[in-house]
């Protein structure tokens, strides 16, 4: 299992967002410039994340991004959503169907809680389950307060200026 890029992009130009005085906003050239990112790349990235309501844009010369909630609010399983998607990552194909044991069962034609022949996707549908949970916890105020207790303040500062 592993997610696209795009996810890491994402929860790093989200940080720059963070600190932002509310009437203000930050364009794409200037967050991929700070990160040494594509800028086109970087604006399939805020397409997504605008689509699920994560930020907002201001269009015009002066428009960019800014976070559409408090940091609070968006947790990092919100972001892997929006830019990933929402499908499940373990896919169960219901191979027992064409199993001899149970083809001409016709208890096997989904797996869902109420079949209990399908052990393995359940095991596996309860661990993703555990690990949204464990994204859910971690939000951007989260990130924000481990970034200010384990980067130098001189790092914090020269990105903010920058932008």
């Amino acid at each position: 299992m592993s997610y696209s890029i795009m996810v890491e992009y994402a929860l790093h130009s989200l940080v720059y967002l963070i600190d932002i005085p509310e009437e203000e906003s930050i364009g794409i050239k200037n967050l991929s410039e700070v990160q040494g990112l594509s800028e086109t790349y970087l604006s399939k990235v805020f397409g997504k994340l605008s689509k699920s309501g994560i930020v907002s844009s201001s269009p015009g010369v002066k428009g960019g991004y800014k976070l559409a909630k408090p940091p609070e609010e968006i947790s990092f399983w919100d972001v892997i959503e929006a830019v990933e998607g929402k499908k499940p990552i373990y896919q169960c194909k219901n191979i027992l169907k064409t199993s001899l044991k149970y083809r001409d069962d016709e208890e096997c034609t989904s797996c869902t809680q109420s079949n209990p022949i399908c052990t393995i996707n359940l095991a596996m549908l309860e661990a993703e389950e555990h690990m949204r949970e464990a994204l859910r916890k971690k939000t951007l105020a989260w990130l924000i307060r481990e970034l200010d207790r384990v980067l130098p303040e001189k790092v914090r500062i020269g990105s903010q200026n920058y932008l």
